[in-house]
């Protein structure tokens, strides 16, 4: 079977910075990849143009067998791209359970109405209730988003992102901000959702305690380029990846 997405010679420059250099990459179906690398390494650029909010200078993008470098960000979500960022993108003023409803109206091309509140879509409410309930969000479901911690806020923004059934999830460094202490409980939530409905993940993560406990392969990428790729406990014992990362 051939990989879920795969990314061929792929390049995004931004003047004289070559943010994205010839980057080929595979992810499989029920596979969790962590991509790390320094500061300006070009991952968060990478996400963008997987996702399609960037536009590549070169190189071609294939999801479920099909090209989509040309399509836009909206024809991949539909495809089973999801994406959620570093910044969570949250609703403020609506609840924590408005905020799956919305998404999940979105995908069906309903509004929420004059003539017909979010609310009285019955089935949709229940498969919100049953997407905070895979999140351990349930009992926040009345709450503001702003009340949330930020541990909560970032689950919340991924559980959103979940509702739209993607085959594929990016994720923005889902633990960046999050206190040390909750950073293990955020992650054993978001990969138990990403197993039970059989997603593929592709991780932008700093924290190596993260990778090596919940990536299945890390890739890491140096100045546009991924340099490794492999197992974490390999990769990040490779004294190139070691001096890179961690300076040694």
């Amino acid at each position: 079977m051939g990989p879920l997405l795969e990314t061929r010679d792929l390049s995004k420059y931004f003047g004289d910075v070559r943010a994205v250099d010839h980057v080929s990459i595979q992810i499989f179906e029920n596979e969790i990849v962590a991509l790390v690398g320094s500061n300006g390494a070009g991952k968060t650029t990478l996400i963008n143009l997987i996702s399609g909010y960037l536009k590549p200078d070169r190189g071609e993008i294939i999801f479920s067998g099909k090209k989509i470098t040309k399509l836009p960000a909206v024809a991949r979500t539909k495809m089973g791209i999801g994406r959620s960022f570093q910044i969570p993108s949250l609703y403020e003023n609506i609840s924590v359970l408005d905020n799956v409803r919305v998404a999940l109206l979105s995908i069906e091309k309903k509004t929420r109405s004059l003539l017909k509140p979010a609310s009285l879509y019955r089935d949709v409410t229940r498969e919100a209730i049953e997407i905070l309930r895979t999140f351990g969000l349930e009992d926040k479901a009345n709450e503001l988003p702003s009340k949330l911690p930020e541990g909560d806020r970032k689950i919340l923004d991924v559980a959103i992102a979940f509702g739209l059934k993607p085959k594929l999830l990016l994720l923005d460094e889902p633990t960046a901000g999050v206190a040390t202490k909750d950073k293990f409980r955020v992650m054993d939530i978001l990969t138990s959702a990403l197993r039970k409905r059989k997603s593929s993940a592709l991780i932008v993560e700093h924290d190596m305690d993260v990778v090596e406990s919940y990536a299945d392969r890390v890739a890491v990428m140096h100045s546009g380029r991924i340099i490794a790729v492999g197992k974490p406990g390999e990769v990040l014992e490779d004294p190139r990846v070691k001096n890179i990362l961690f300076g040694v």
